[in-house]
């Protein structure tokens, strides 16, 4: 099993929530704000069996297009940004 937090452009959260809560995926939205660039930020906590991983990344980049946004000193691309970590135990109560 792995845990999934995705860090998502405001803009984009909604999407990607309505499709992994169509697709049975069960999703936990956070509110955050991002590092250097300051822009409001949707961090999704997403529990993901090994088989599904694949799936739920192809959603996330499938809804997360990528545009590049000037700051003071550069050009970043934004869009998601996903930390997947392996989970040793799992309890649903």
């Amino acid at each position: 099993m792995k845990l999934i937090i995705a860090i998502i452009q405001d803009e984009y959260a909604n999407k990607v929530i309505k499709e992994l809560t169509d697709k049975k995926f069960r999703v936990t939205k956070l509110a955050s704000t991002g590092g250097f660039l300051k822009a409001g930020n949707t961090t999704l906590l997403i529990g993901s069996e090994d088989h599904q991983l694949e799936s739920i990344e192809e959603l996330i980049r499938k809804n997360c297009c990528k545009k590049d946004i000037k700051s003071d000193t550069k050009e970043v691309n934004v869009g998601a940004n996903l930390f997947i970590i392996p989970v040793e135990n799992y309890r649903k109560f």
